[in-house]
């Protein structure tokens, strides 16, 4: 067995220390930034589209509230985090005003869609229904309800 000399360990011990800090800097260049590099970009995530897919008719006053649900067009390259979905009454036709209409509930979705069209659903309790306002309301007769779809 050899025995090293007192300069031989010391040399040692100083190479260790030297090569552990050079892993130190090196770590410390990928991990804070340091000088020099490159750069990296992230996408852009594109509005996804909400369909109802569900088919609301024969609303009259005061009759019962009927359910809105549907799916998403994702046009995006990978999934796209969807909170909830929520109406509102659009561009109403000649002779209706909103307060013959009332958008209530909600539509959950806490969920990554796909991409794809026509994937992932929507629904809940997000429902429409026409009120008994005690007036006149024949113009609404037989006309469709624009709703306006969002997501969050």
């Amino acid at each position: 067995m050899r025995i090293l000399s007192k300069k031989s360990k010391t040399i040692i011990a100083a190479a260790a220390i030297i090569g552990l800090t050079g892993s130190g800097v090196a770590y410390s260049f990928w991990t804070i930034g340091g000088t020099g590099g490159g750069t990296a970009s992230t996408g852009t995530v594109v509005g996804i589209t909400v369909n109802q897919t569900s088919s609301v008719a024969g609303l009259y006053p005061g009759g019962p509230a009927q359910s809105i649900s549907g799916n998403f067009d994702n046009g995006n390259a990978g999934p796209v985090y969807v909170t909830s979905v929520s109406a509102t009454l659009g561009l109403l036709p000649s002779g209706c005003v909103p307060a013959d209409f009332t958008i209530s509930g909600t539509a959950p979705v806490n969920t990554n869609v796909a991409s794809g069209s026509g994937v992932g659903s929507w629904g809940g309790t997000l429902a429409i229904t026409m009120n008994n306002t005690g007036s006149n309301q024949d113009g609404c007769k037989v006309k469709s309800i624009p709703l306006v779809l969002t997501s969050s």
